[in-house]
């Protein structure tokens, strides 16, 4: 019988671990709480972690009472959810929803060592455009909140493809069993398809370059199915540029192109817009919803959803301004920069 080969776990060489999988300290916060401690204090975040984004003004506006029944749309690492399920006090009932089979199954196993069980909290893989479906079989909901952004969980491990700062398959679904990957989503488009993705879901300035290099090189057979490939064309894209402002343009155009491609990809402005859609529809009389957006074009599909259903009398009241994170925050979690947040109250029926 062939003996079976240990495999060792991988070390921190050094001081400073650089890649995802060597920081296994960060990825047990439980165990090495001082390391998570140390990382957020530099003002990163710890590997396979998510720090969630303005928690207390969320529950500050949600005004969540035991008892009630709440909605989070998009469960992540489970910051926010947690934070609302303490609120309940063991009272009541919070379900939770998330495409990503992989960080789901994580959370729900972190939640239920928390001591939230299926007592009060019912965890479905599903997307958020679905919110109907959950509203027929809980009844409607007392309070709502939807996170746009993708998890750090997600953005920093390389298997997922989802940033170009680090090597890896250029996949960038949210869910990697369905649906066709970044690499595959390439090959399809055309040119004019491609420049169009870029201006609508991002603004990419530069949209006609990268797309010119990136389907010059797929038409020439030249394969981009790793998230370096695909930075090194948007690198020759803008090649033209003076040197001293090129590398600022090129990492702000591989922000954009990536964003612009997830977007494609996981299909997420045609989701918000049906979740917007069907959201009256899902809350109680008086229900209160807040949602998180980090670019411009989602909190537009916002704001113009609350406001038109507020002319309509279908919100009774609707944040006139967006709320920005803390400048304390923002120091803190520099991932929070971007964010703005928007609210509604159901009209009283």
């Amino acid at each position: 019988m062939e003996e079976k080969q240990h495999k060792r776990r991988i070390h921190y060489s050094g001081t400073h671990p650089k890649s995802y999988q060597e920081k296994y300290k960060e990825h047990q916060p439980e165990k090495y709480a001082d390391t998570i401690e140390k990382v957020i204090k530099k003002g990163s975040t710890p590997a396979g972690m998510h720090i969630s984004i303005m928690v207390q003004e969320i529950l500050d506006f949600l005004q969540i009472k035991p008892g009630q029944r709440g909605l989070d749309a998009t469960l992540g690492y489970g910051g926010h959810t947690r934070a609302m399920l303490e609120k309940l006090q063991g009272e009541g009932h919070l379900y939770a929803l998330d495409v990503d089979p992989i960080e789901s199954a994580k959370t729900k196993e972190r939640l239920a060592q928390a001591g939230y069980g299926e007592d009060i909290l019912t965890v479905k893989l599903l997307n958020f455009a679905n919110i109907d479906q959950v509203a027929a079989e809980a009844g409607k909901f007392d309070f709502m909140m939807a996170d746009l952004g993708v998890s750090s969980m997600q953005i920093d491990n390389p298997e997922r493809g989802f940033s170009y700062k680090v090597e890896g398959p250029l996949d960038l679904r949210l869910n990697p069993q369905k649906g066709v990957s970044a690499a595959e989503r390439l090959k399809e488009v055309t040119k004019e398809e491609f420049i169009g993705m870029l201006i609508e879901n991002s603004d990419e300035p530069y949209a006609d370059e990268i797309a010119e290099t990136v389907m010059g090189k797929l038409s020439s057979g030249e394969k981009i199915e790793t998230t370096g490939a695909l930075r090194q064309a948007i690198e020759e894209a803008l090649s033209f540029l003076p040197e001293k402002e090129r590398k600022e343009a090129v990492k702000k155009s591989c922000q954009r192109t990536f964003q612009a491609i997830r977007i494609d990809v996981n299909s997420e402005f045609e989701v918000l817009y049906e979740f917007l859609e069907k959201l009256p529809d899902v809350l109680a009389p008086g229900g209160r919803v807040a949602i998180l957006t980090f670019h411009s074009g989602e909190d537009r599909l916002v704001k113009k959803s609350f406001k038109t259903l507020k002319k309509q009398g279908i919100y009774q009241e609707i944040s006139e301004d967006v709320i920005r994170p803390s400048k304390e925050e923002c120091i803190k979690n520099p991932r929070a920069r971007s964010t703005k947040m928007r609210w509604a109250v159901r009209a009283m029926e």
